[in-house]
């Protein structure tokens, strides 16, 4: 079992905390990760500091100590901005999802939303399939949030009617992937009237 730290040892490195704490926060630039640096050099070092002997050797092993662990800070700290690095990357190449449903969903969803009363094509459009939020599309058509909410729901009741009509198995099952117009694929063919 290993002894407990004399109190000597303790009282000689709880002294010199301003010096060290100072010493870590002129090299990381903040007070906050200096407090947390310094926390944790104490909390590793600690079992080793009663095997030296002096004052002197206790001190710059000490200030030994707190240089690795600004060196791992800041190897910790690079790692994590490559990190967030290439995520961003990855965010901005990817598609966003309305993009990706976009190239999924059947081909007749935009021939059959152009059959549809002019408002409700516009409200498919606008905010189904660009995006925009309701209460922006509503101010830019001069209607009231609820208002909007309405066309918005009977836009797509009448698409899916429609699309029921035009599609039959396929609307049912939500259009995505619609072999819709492919020859030979097995899914309806588009009425030519």
């Amino acid at each position: 079992m290993k002894a407990p730290l004399s109190e000597d040892v303790l009282a000689l490195l709880m002294a010199h905390r301003p010096e060290f704490l100072r010493f870590v926060e002129q090299k990381v630039g903040s007070r906050a990760a200096a407090e947390d640096l310094v926390q944790d050099a104490f909390l590793r070092g600690l079992d080793r500091a009663e095997a030296l002997h002096g004052k002197a050797s206790l001190t710059v092993w000490f200030y030994r100590v707190l240089h690795h662990a600004v060196i791992d800070h800041y190897r910790r700290r690079g790692a994590s901005e490559r990190a967030l690095a290439a995520m961003a990357r990855e965010f901005e190449e990817a598609q966003p999802p309305e993009v990706e449903r976009a190239r999924a969903v059947c081909p007749c969803v935009g021939r059959v939303a152009g059959s549809l009363k002019p408002e409700y094509a516009e409200a498919l459009r606008r905010v189904s399939m660009e995006g925009t939020r309701l209460p922006q599309f509503a101010r830019e058509v001069g209607i009231t949030s609820s208002n909007a909410a309405v066309r918005l729901h009977r836009a797509r009741k009448a698409l899916k009617k429609q699309l029921q009509v035009s599609c039959g198995a396929c609307a049912s099952e939500g259009c995505l992937d619609c072999t819709c117009g492919v020859p030979g694929a097995g899914g309806c063919e588009p009425s030519t009237a």
